[in-house]
């Protein structure tokens, strides 16, 4: 298939110069598709502000639009308003508005409790210099009571002032469709990206699903199961699974993918080549 289907990215900031080099690398790799913008992670409770500010700016002086990740856990209002200051005098015009993980040993402190909290706050701060992408989860956040009160924190968050939401990870189209019928009822009119995980490796997807509790189809783990330690095979596997997923995806309406990278080009690339998504 061809489609004009705009694209974003994300990459999560390395912890060694190296990985800082190697990451440029995979850039450059990937701005032929010409996407909408990148988004760099941050750690568990800010533990990487100062590597995710730096690969943002990086991004944004290679001419290509940047969005920062924005935790709020354990942070006040004097330091969000410090960081905001600070990346609107970098040039950054996109956040992504998150509560964030909590570190390990740490209290729930802060001044913030949820991410519409941050979302509120941000807006009475800075009015529309932000763009705000909220997170969004078509199988249901871990941490939520019920299916009802997860939705309902995404309305609060939509309310709050998000003006687009990027989906946690997915391989069950019907769970996003769904998702997209639980916002029309809510009279929820953002546009809702689906997050996109390419597969390449078999023990680290399950590992990230575990953690984060996306959901892998049986069948997809009987597959990858199957394939063992065959590399090659798993990595064939995955994208013809992804790129079917995102097919299906575009045909229904999607507004955009957005490619969770893991800081390398080859499969994202492989995908988009798959769906006709060359750049220009």
């Amino acid at each position: 298939m061809t489609t004009n289907l705009s694209i974003s990215l994300e990459f999560f900031p390395p912890k060694t110069p190296e990985g800082f080099e190697k990451l440029r690398v995979v850039r450059q790799a990937l701005y032929p598709l010409r996407p909408q913008f990148c988004s760099v992670t941050f750690g568990a409770g800010g533990s990487t502000q100062a590597g995710t500010f730096g690969t943002v700016n990086e991004i944004l002086a290679e001419g290509v639009d940047a969005a920062s990740h924005f935790s709020c856990v354990g942070a006040t209002k004097a330091t969000v308003r410090e960081q905001l200051a600070e990346l609107r005098s970098n040039g950054v015009k996109r956040l992504v508005a998150l509560r964030g993980d909590l570190p390990s040993g740490y209290g729930a402190g802060g001044e913030f409790h949820y991410a519409s909290d941050l979302v509120e706050f941000i807006r009475a701060e800075t009015g529309d210099t932000f763009h705000l992408e909220v997170a969004s989860y078509p199988e249901v956040h871990p941490q939520a009571k019920s299916p009802e009160a997860d939705m309902q924190a995404f309305v609060t968050k939509v309310k709050a002032g998000a003006d687009s939401s990027i989906t946690q990870y997915f391989y069950n189209a019907a769970a996003y469709f769904h998702f997209m019928e639980e916002c029309a009822k809510h009279n929820i009119t953002i546009p809702v990206i689906p997050g996109i995980m390419p597969i390449t490796s078999s023990t680290q997807l399950m590992r990230f699903s575990d953690a984060c509790g996306a959901e892998i189809p049986r069948w997809i783990r009987l597959r990858l199961n199957a394939f063992g330690d065959d590399t090659s095979s798993i990595k064939a596997f995955g994208l013809d699974v992804v790129s079917s997923l995102c097919e299906e995806l575009i045909k229904g309406g999607a507004p955009s993918i957005h490619f969770y990278t893991m800081n390398q080009s080859v499969a994202t690339l492989a995908i988009c080549k798959n769906l006709g998504l060359q750049g220009s």
